[in-house]
């Protein structure tokens, strides 16, 4: 079974990982990486390799920027290329990024089966090019493996058949197993000179967030009014630190005291950093789900989240507005030890690639197509 997994951007990197390691210790199944190259920071992109174990890809589309129009034309003409070339049983794609829909589309198009994993995730805003990508690709797909009870609720109430839904757990847990240690022995919390518990952790980059003027005004305030009462550690996202210069805010911002700006952290970095925060102050969908497992406080500014499982039974509180009063209000009551419980959702348990893996084999070994029977022979140039 020769299966081509797709990673565009980095949250892709840490849920294809286990995948990999796991499809490799099987050897009825071949394993390649074709990376898109839709987030073309290569320095970051190199460094999330190398942390996560994963090797060099075997193709690099080399996309780049663009508008998603752009990039999603790059991707398909190029994926299709190597799907001539590979002839793969499955394409399997991750998450929402633009890769994922395209090369999902190239699949289909060519008569190859499509497994979409981190399936069923609605946030219920259309105007959010994630959510888009999300429904699309899973009316594609042909086996959807879910994270959360919502994941089910939701593919059945589009009419997907059970048969092609499989509740299986959460791949990013997988990864952040396997890490967790190593992230705590390079021990980035103390190579900052910070004490566990004694920092607050934020990280935004959401363009309804960061987008205008009046949001980042009040991103400022709110690292304003935290660092009063704690160090606040801000990675700054490329996107964010652009329309900060643009609207004349980074002064203001660099000059609040008790705050540190980063540049954006390595995955092991920002899991060390992550696991011993008071509080994560966020709009990040990953980090809302590490957080839960970790059972970090975190309060997450969307107006709803494709996540609710971490809302429901993990740590995170729902932010709709950029309200700093509101945050400054959740800060203090947290830091007053009045801190939401969590716990960690079902299977959740680092085992989820295992489990994708033999469904895969599974549906290989009975000959399984999709609903309507074996997609039709590769229509291939």
């Amino acid at each position: 079974m020769n299966i081509l997994n797709i990673v565009g951007a980095r949250p892709n990197f840490m849920k294809v990982a286990p995948l990999h390691r796991a499809f490799l210790t099987n050897p009825a199944i071949t394993s390649k990486i074709v990376h898109t190259g839709q987030h073309y920071d290569a320095r970051m992109s190199d460094l999330f390799f190398n942390q996560l174990d994963l090797p060099q890809p075997d193709y690099y589309l080399g996309v780049g920027g663009g508008t998603h129009t752009e990039q999603m034309a790059d991707i398909m003409l190029k994926f299709e290329t190597v799907m001539t070339r590979e002839r793969p049983d499955w394409v399997l794609v991750v998450g929402d990024v633009t890769s994922t829909l395209a090369c999902a589309l190239v699949a289909v198009r060519m008569g190859v089966r499509v497994a979409h994993v981190e399936a069923g995730l609605r946030s219920g805003d259309r105007r959010m090019p994630e959510e888009i990508n999300r429904i699309l690709t899973d009316n594609l797909a042909d086996r959807l493996f879910v994270t959360e009870q919502a994941g089910l609720d939701n593919l059945r109430r589009e009419g997907v058949a059970d048969e092609k839904i499989h509740f299986v757990g959460n791949v990013m847990i997988d990864s952040l197993v396997q890490y967790r240690r190593k992230a705590n022995d390079l021990n980035t919390v103390g190579a900052l000179d910070l004490m566990p518990g004694q920092y607050v952790l934020m990280t935004m980059h959401r363009p309804a967030n960061v987008d205008h003027e009046a949001g980042l005004r009040s991103i400022v305030q709110i690292v304003e009014n935290t660092s009063l009462h704690r160090t606040v550690l801000f990675p700054v996202h490329p996107r964010t630190r652009a329309n900060l210069i643009r609207f004349g805010l980074m002064d203001r911002l660099t000059n609040i005291p008790n705050v540190r700006l980063l540049e954006p952290q390595g995955y092991l970095e920002f899991l060390n950093l992550m696991e011993h925060a008071v509080i994560v102050i966020t709009d990040s969908g990953g980090v809302q789900e590490e957080s839960t497992y970790l059972k970090v406080p975190c309060l997450t500014f969307r107006d709803s989240t494709e996540r609710p499982v971490t809302v429901d039974l993990g740590t995170n509180q729902l932010l709709t507005d950029l309200n700093p009063e509101t945050v400054h209000h959740h800060v203090a009551e947290i830091l007053a030890g009045r801190v939401k419980a969590g716990v960690i959702p079902p299977l959740w348990d680092g085992q989820t690639a295992g489990r994708i893996a033999e469904i895969l084999l599974n549906a290989e070994r009975a000959g399984v197509g999709s609903m309507t029977g074996e997609r039709t022979a590769p229509m291939l140039s």
